[in-house]
């Protein structure tokens, strides 16, 4: 199998796809939640369904339907809604419980959650601190085990990965939570691990096949661990399908942002990371 050798239709696909998403991103942008820009978000559970226009319609009596956004919820059981709008004062809320209880007989308060605008700011600085901590110790690490040029490669996969997870996020207009910078991480660590068992092949392939040229030595590698890269994807990804769909709204951005990264992880490993190092082997042979 040549995986290398096609390096540039593999290159092709991850610019396409990244480059899809940044337009979708500086379209629309981010679908912020109250996380970060700050709101209240309120769960409704009911006996018999509901529907999201039903509830609007209340909304909009109490002067609030503008800046809200209504969602089924299966969290709160078959019938549930969560409302998420602006920062609301106590009497806003009460005034709300009031009215969609007048309008369903059957309505309960499940949660109220008030996140300020402070809080937000401080948790979009954390997440990104976050990102560029873990993004530090993995180059310092790789750099140590491998080379610097391992390490840089890998930095681009991540990059890779966590740019294909937003870009699909902007494009399906879904929300971004704590949850989904949780799974960026989350997909980091993933993503590292697989690529540096493939660097490992390499290093070891570097060792015992030294007349072969690089690019064989890493298409030697890629090969090796294909079955072991892909198996283990596969089980994975349908462990998170089953969760995406059984484990309820609450942990539905969580998950689906989880499946995309690892997919995305997946293929750079294979098909980004060590066609990378080829590409930069080959510069510097020049």
């Amino acid at each position: 199998m040549d995986i290398l050798g096609k390096r540039k239709i593999w290159y092709t696909i991850s610019l396409t796809v990244i480059a899809i998403g940044l337009l979708f991103l500086l379209i629309n942008g981010l679908n912020l939640g109250i996380d970060f820009n700050g709101g209240t978000l309120m769960e409704f559970g009911f006996e018999n369904s509901v529907s999201s226009e039903k509830v609007r319609g209340v909304l909009e009596r109490v002067e609030i339907a503008e800046d809200s956004k209504i969602q089924q919820s299966e969290s709160a059981g078959e019938h549930g809604i969560i409302i998420r709008t602006k920062t609301l004062e106590s009497e806003e809320i009460v005034i709300i419980d009031n009215a969609i209880k007048d309008e369903f007989e059957s309505a309960e308060m499940l949660r109220t959650e008030m996140v300020g605008p402070t809080i937000g700011r401080e948790l979009r600085i954390n997440a990104l601190l976050a990102m560029i901590a873990a993004s530090i110790a993995i180059v310092a690490y790789i750099s140590f085990r491998f080379e610097f040029r391992f390490a840089a490669v890998s930095i681009i996969t991540l990059m890779h990965d966590v740019l294909i997870t937003i870009g699909i996020f902007a494009i399906l207009g879904r929300e971004v939570n704590t949850p989904f910078v949780a799974a960026l991480l989350t997909i980091v660590g993933y993503s590292i691990n697989d690529t540096i068992v493939i660097f490992d092949r390499i290093r070891e392939n570097i060792k015992l096949l030294h007349k072969v040229p690089f690019i064989e030595q890493a298409n030697s590698a890629v090969v090796d661990t294909l079955p072991r890269s892909i198996n283990t994807s596969v089980t994975t990804l349908i462990a998170i399908l089953a969760i995406y769909f059984f484990g309820g709204a609450s942990i539905q951005t969580f998950m689906l942002a989880l499946f995309i990264g690892m997919f995305a992880g997946t293929y750079s490993s294979i098909f980004v990371a060590s066609p990378l190092l080829v590409t930069w082997q080959e510069k510097i042979s020049k």
